[in-house]
């Protein structure tokens, strides 16, 4: 089973491009709204949508799709991944669509689909909407009569809000802290800082002017300067940066210094064992994740599970295995007692509840491991499968014998683009540099 429409987080390309055309949106409307169709009741879809000029493209031809198959339309507007989990079912709604493309810039657009329960959908139900988007199959349209309609929700900023402010530990107050965030000029530019004020901060908000052009711009989870420089401009408690749809985050402590998801995944882990509420006995993340998470882990007797990269593929592994926390390195955090999917707003309302707790500067309550040097690099390419050359799979074959017993490599394609990810990882600083530059200068070689 190839997949040819959908990547790791749902579709995604270049708006107005093939696959993020009004065309191919209203085919997917009807074919996810012609596979969803179930029984006689009334069927209802949410749609959502972050700030990109693109929506007002994309959401209109979805919104006519599902009309067309006989499904009722409820439009949100701008709001974050998450909370169109949380509403769609709260309004027991068969489907959810999001249009967002995430951290990517703004001339990207993508659509993710989540079923009746709020979690996204698995790669088979993906397959069989695909082939009924890009296949011979005709979708049945309804007959007149049976025609879907279409409103819109005014209240549902304020219900994801209020179910946003219900995970943070009654009995607790934010009343004191200064806290910085960054909206990323994107889904959660209105909700993000409503919500920490009303629990009590003082609340510094950047990225919360968005345009249609600049989310994501220099500002958000991806590009945390901003976040950083604020935080100690303003001698703010802490800083939280949201991506372009707010299922992510990435904190900065009180001196403007970055934590990732995986610290925040150790301190969460840590916090929640002291509670008696961390089920599982341990935490499920990608295989990005880094070793000094693992190696925390193990030392207060959890394990660290390894999923595939994807939150959708870490959430699958916590329902089928008994786990509430898991997430990945770039700050998806999946906390399963609240939420269906990655939340940035509510991760970050965990890590000030036990910034809260201990009384102590972020900085020493939320760096609780010393990672191991990690190295990143990406190769675009444009066409053929450049892990398949032989000359790649000796290197890595090489790479991997002589990081053996002290780190680890990965070497992966981008589910979201036309890229290749090297990474590696070890004790060695040095020696994981020269490996991951020897792979990508071979990778280079053959993708030109």
């Amino acid at each position: 089973m190839t997949k040819k429409l959908f990547g790791t987080d749902g579709i995604r390309g270049t708006a107005n491009k093939p696959p993020m055309t009004a065309e191919i949106a209203l085919r997917v409307g009807e074919a996810t709204g012609a596979y969803f169709l179930r029984g006689d009741h009334r069927h209802r879809v949410i749609i959502a949508k972050d700030t990109r000029l693109s929506g007002y493209m994309l959401e209109p031809a979805l919104t006519a799709g599902f009309i067309s198959v006989g499904m009722d339309v409820i439009l949100v507007g701008p709001l974050p991944t998450p909370a169109v989990a949380m509403l769609t079912r709260s309004l027991r709604a068969d489907v959810g669509v999001m249009i967002s493309a995430s951290h990517n810039p703004y001339h990207d657009n993508g659509i993710k689909l989540f079923n009746a329960d709020g979690h996204k959908l698995s790669d088979e139900v993906e397959y069989e909407i695909e082939q009924r988007v890009i296949g011979d199959a005709a979708v049945d349209l309804a007959p007149p009569e049976k025609l879907g309609r279409a409103m819109r929700l005014d209240n549902a900023p304020g219900r994801y809000t209020e179910h946003v402010k219900q995970t943070f530990p009654r009995g607790l107050s934010l009343d004191g802290l200064k806290i910085v965030v960054d909206c990323a000029n994107g889904a959660a530019y209105k909700v993000a800082p409503e919500v920490l004020w009303e629990l009590g901060a003082e609340v510094i908000p950047i990225g919360v002017d968005p345009d249609g052009f600049n989310i994501n711009k220099g500002c958000g989870s991806t590009s945390t300067e901003a976040m950083c420089s604020q935080v100690v401009a303003h001698g703010a408690d802490i800083g939280m940066a949201l991506d372009g749809d707010a299922d992510r985050i990435i904190l900065a402590d009180e001196k403007g210094v970055l934590v990732d998801g995986d610290q925040v995944m150790g301190l969460i882990a840590a916090y929640l064992r002291k509670k008696g509420c961390l089920e599982g006995n341990g935490v499920v993340a990608t295989v990005m994740s880094n070793l000094g998470l693992e190696r925390y882990l193990e030392g207060l007797g959890l394990a660290l599970r390894r999923t595939s990269v994807g939150d959708r593929y870490v959430v699958e592994h916590m329902r089928s295995q008994g786990y509430n926390l898991g997430g990945e390195q770039s700050g998806h955090i999946v906390l399963g007692d609240h939420a269906t999917t990655g939340d940035g707003l509510i991760a970050g309302l965990q890590v000030l509840a036990a910034l809260v707790v201990a009384g102590k500067p972020a900085s020493e309550v939320c760096r609780v491991f010393d990672p191991l040097p990690q190295v990143l690099q990406n190769v675009r390419f444009t066409s053929g499968q450049p892990l398949d050359d032989d000359d790649v799979k000796d290197a890595i074959a090489k790479a991997e014998k002589r990081l053996e017993g002290t780190g680890r490599l990965l070497i992966r394609k981008s589910g979201t683009e036309p890229l290749i990810r090297v990474m590696a990882e070890g004790e060695d600083e040095v020696m994981v540099g020269q490996v991951v530059d020897e792979l990508v200068g071979i990778i280079q070689r053959v993708v030109t």
